[in-house]
């Protein structure tokens, strides 16, 4: 069971390999109870796709699954976190 605090992250994915795109979408597949919303934009000239994944998940999660898409050849990641607020506010 984890017991960490959730954050709310976004996810900055640029894919300039094809053949990343499926263990890409199994990652993301399988973290899918986490994830909030994906947005995908193909961008031709550049031979590149840029997709935005927000997620609500323990930081090790979003971490780990940040480290393992940006594993994957061809694709780049940045992520950038904001802890929730507590049931007290703070």
């Amino acid at each position: 069971m984890n017991t960490q605090e959730s954050r709310v992250a976004l996810i900055g994915i640029v894919v300039s390999e094809p053949d990343s795109v499926v263990r890409m979408n199994e990652l993301l597949h399988n973290n899918a109870g986490y994830i909030i919303g994906r947005m995908g934009i193909p961008y031709e000239k550049a031979g590149v796709s840029i997709i935005s994944i927000a997620i609500d998940a323990p930081q090790d999660v979003i971490s780990t699954l940040s480290g393992r898409l940006g594993a994957l050849k061809g694709v780049t990641t940045k992520t950038i976190y904001q802890k929730l607020p507590t049931e007290n506010g703070e």
